[in-house]
């Protein structure tokens, strides 16, 4: 375990809560020749992993569907070549500019932690979490930024978070619990979702057989925010990039489409043109609790 990742649990120990009974954690060593564990004050303890993330999921398995290594390897690479370096702007922008000072930040379903790394590098003072059900997410985002604290956990089973101690939540491309969200946030905190629009990747949608996007989404996430937050900000970020079938294939591949695609990736990709011209559209939320 690297000492950034011990670090950056230790900063944000005080901000979790113990999944078994809700209660306050602290981070201390288990034995001299132990990896360090998360503990509650009635006794339950975490052990870190080897690779610097905590494992706070209990129970029985999670019925929820992480992203496998092959899913964040080929996100890390698209994510590198900057394709969506616009939509992590718009993000980072919005935690600066929106609610109380971003001292504390969470990403649910964080992936590689790349958005959240863009948040915590416009905000200098910030405290990190990024949470997700995916051990290779979670190894990942151990990694992502020296000021960001892995955590495995199911985010629909309840944030292993304290009531009221964040600033703002991010949930970017992946699923949304406003309920849990709204628990979590200080009343001047803000929720920034980003979801695709109707637009976003259209043109390789129908070549490569990609998951579309549900055109009734807007509808179902107002629904769902309903009672619990209420949207003071909405902004389309909306770009031509000019991809190569590599950078395509990545696309397919570290998406929901790499669940479903039946054809195999290779033939329809070879039908391409060599360099295409591909939208990315999204919407990015800011909401304040009700």
């Amino acid at each position: 375990m690297s000492p950034a990742s011990r670090s950056a649990l230790a900063e944000v120990a005080d901000l979790l809560a113990c999944p078994e009974c809700g209660q306050a954690m602290r981070i201390e060593p288990t034995g001299p020749d132990t990896p360090r564990a998360l503990h509650c004050v009635r006794g339950h303890s975490f052990d870190i992993a080897r690779q610097g993330y905590v494992g706070l999921l209990t129970g029985a398995s999670t019925k929820m569907t992480g992203d496998t290594a092959d899913m964040l390897d080929a996100r890390a690479a698209f994510q590198r070549g900057g394709g969506f370096a616009p939509i992590a702007d718009a993000v980072a922008e919005a935690v600066v500019t929106g609610g109380s000072a971003p001292q504390a930040l969470l990403e649910v379903g964080a992936g590689t932690g790349y958005y959240l790394s863009r948040a915590l590098d416009a905000c200098p003072e910030a405290r990190g979490i990024a949470l997700d059900v995916a051990k290779p997410a979670a190894r990942r985002c151990a990694r992502a930024h020296p000021r960001a604290a892995a955590v495995l956990a199911d985010a629909w089973r309840g944030l292993p978070v304290r009531d009221g101690v964040l600033g703002h939540v991010l949930t970017v491309f992946a699923p949304r619990n406003p309920a849990e969200a709204a628990r979590v946030l200080a009343r001047t905190g803000r929720y920034l979702v980003v979801i695709p629009t109707a637009t976003h990747l259209s043109e390789l949608v129908g070549p490569l057989g990609m998951v579309s996007v549900d055109p009734d989404k807007d509808r179902r996430v107002a629904e769902a925010m309903a009672g619990h937050f209420e949207q003071v900000e909405r902004t389309i970020v909306q770009y031509s990039m000019e991809l190569t079938r590599d950078q395509a294939a990545h696309l397919v591949g570290m998406g929901p489409s790499a669940h479903h695609v039946t054809v195999p990736a290779d033939t329809r990709l070879a039908a391409l043109p060599e360099r295409i011209e591909v939208t990315a559209s999204v919407a990015v939320s800011v909401y304040r609790p009700a």
